[in-house]
């Protein structure tokens, strides 16, 4: 059974239109990546799985469950951590665990989970000297009261620093090794390519790609980038390589060579540069990164 689907969801606020008939699965077990920029709708579909909002059209489950039916029985199956909440700087760490708990009226060990999200040895101190990345994992932790089927993570490392944004990722993995589903909404993009199985790229109310990001680079025909470092650059070796197919773009700097290309295209281009004279020292290749489907994608959307 599938996590998360939205069927035909499109949400109206007056004359603005947040979302535009979206359809989405998301499978049970997976880490997905909910991309796109501010105001792309990506916290109003949140609202929408969670009942915070009522779709204008369109249907919205959570493991077979209609959010806005079976509110109560979707929310006993979700752990949230919401974009930019506020902790009560007055308590400890175990006390805002043990308010989720009781709010819930789930059994928690807060010894527990806030080992689970590497604070344990500040159980005890008031949150109001916690920092922005211990704040985050508070959070965390109570989201995880009940050890929720799903996980919903609404931009989770915005302010955190790189080792907060590692620490993240890594308890994010865990969570999907325990059977999580994780729903992770972000406009930071290497965080998404760096622990998502698939993403979604949200723009202007619309889902305008589904895919793994291996998938989207395929589909989006994304250039990859071959680096040849070569003895010396004959002078017909550049003509030779811009003739392969696949290839789009040829530079030159020194004894490096550098190939804009599609995948298929680099051992043909490696090829033609022997076959053109070139002595080739070392090569290295680049996938097109994330940021630059991103890139491809909302553009296209937007043409």
């Amino acid at each position: 059974m599938a996590a998360i689907e939205l069927d035909g969801v499109t949400k109206r606020f007056g004359n603005v239109v947040a979302l535009r008939n979206v359809d989405l699965v998301v499978e049970d077990g997976e880490v997905f990546g909910f991309l796109g920029p501010n105001g792309a709708g990506k916290s109003t579909t949140i609202d929408v799985l969670l009942d915070y909002v009522r779709p204008t059209t369109g249907t919205a489950r959570v493991f077979g469950h209609d959010a806005q039916e079976e509110t109560r029985t979707v929310h006993e199956r979700v752990g949230v951590l919401p974009d930019a909440y506020r902790a009560y700087g007055h308590l400890t760490a175990r006390q805002h665990v043990e308010f989720v708990a009781e709010a819930r009226g789930v059994d928690a060990d807060p010894a527990e989970l806030l080992d689970r999200v590497g604070i344990l040895g500040a159980a005890d101190r008031r949150v109001e000297g916690f920092s922005k990345g211990m704040a985050q994992r508070l959070v965390l932790g109570m989201a995880l009261v009940g050890d929720p089927d799903l996980l919903v993570l609404d931009e989770p490392t915005t302010g955190l620093d790189p080792n907060g944004a590692l620490a993240m990722r890594e308890i994010i993995r865990a969570e999907q090794a325990r059977g999580t589903t994780v729903f992770f909404s972000s406009h930071i993009l290497e965080q998404v390519e760096a622990v998502c199985d698939r993403v979604g790229i949200l723009q202007g109310g619309e889902l305008v790609a589904v895919d793994s990001i291996d998938g989207l680079r395929e589909t989006a025909g994304a250039d990859a980038t071959l680096s040849v470092t070569v003895a010396r650059v004959p002078e017909n070796a550049v003509d030779a390589v811009r003739s392969v197919e696949g290839v789009a773009r040829v530079a030159v700097e020194g004894t490096t060579v550098t190939v804009a290309c599609a995948d298929a295209a680099k051992k043909p281009a490696l090829d033609a540069l022997e076959r053109a004279g070139a002595t080739v020292r070392d090569f290295d290749t680049e996938e097109a990164s994330l940021e630059e489907l991103f890139a491809t994608y909302t553009a296209e959307a937007t043409a």
